[in-house]
């Protein structure tokens, strides 16, 4: 986990037009994206026996990733961060709990740009897998030159899902997602570009990142 020092920074809304400032408190997030070997460690399940074990897993929906969250948070003997209430299917997050979550959009796309001002924080080919270097796959973590903040991969290889909800009003439940992908286009990995789905959502370039609260 690499330490993330407080801030504050800009996000904005582009369907809504809206712009507005959060405030980040100093926290915890994964250099890397969950890999396919972490996930199966503590789920006993691999959810693409082909790739290796140090790729980024996918195919896991939001609902997945949470409870990821909460399974290596028991095996680390820390508080779970994250309660589901099965038949009403509303996921609620202890912010006191010491144990891993996922991030918010706001900590996300802070840590991401790591202290710069740009659309990226380097060049989209030294710093990211992307439709037009990534032949068709996820690649392993680490493959690609970090952030100032010693994040890899937080552009490119694999979207990564969220805490918040998208626009409860007009999408429901839908969360967020950022990053950019392996199949995506060079214009969809950047920092501030936000995309959505349902929690039960699953595809091949979507993945997940741990964060927690500053030691």
């Amino acid at each position: 986990m690499a330490e993330i020092p407080g801030g504050t920074v800009d996000l904005r809304d582009d369907r809504r037009g809206t712009r507005w400032q959060a405030e980040i408190a100093p926290f915890l997030l994964g250099q890397y994206p969950v890999t396919t070997g972490q996930h199966g460690a503590v789920t006993g399940t691999d959810p693409a026996p082909s790739v290796s074990s140090a790729a980024p897993v996918t195919n896991i929906s939001w609902l997945d990733a949470v409870e990821v969250c909460n399974l290596i948070s028991a095996r680390a003997g820390l508080a779970q961060a994250y309660s589901h209430d099965v038949r009403s299917g509303e996921v609620t997050w202890d912010r006191a709990a010491d144990g891993y979550r996922l991030p918010t959009e706001a900590e996300w796309q802070y840590a991401c740009k790591a202290g710069t001002t740009g659309y990226r924080y380097g060049e989209i080919d030294e710093i990211a897998w992307y439709d037009a270097n990534s032949e068709g796959r996820a690649h392993d973590v680490g493959g690609r030159t970090p952030n100032a903040w010693g994040l890899h991969d937080m552009l490119g290889n694999v979207w990564e899902w969220c805490w918040d909800l998208y626009d409860e009003e007009v999408y429901g439940a839908y969360r967020i997602f950022r990053g950019g992908g392996w199949a995506e286009s060079e214009r969809g990995c950047g920092a501030t570009v936000r995309r959505r789905s349902h929690p039960t959502f699953t595809i091949d370039d979507l993945g997940f990142r741990l964060a927690r609260g500053a030691a």
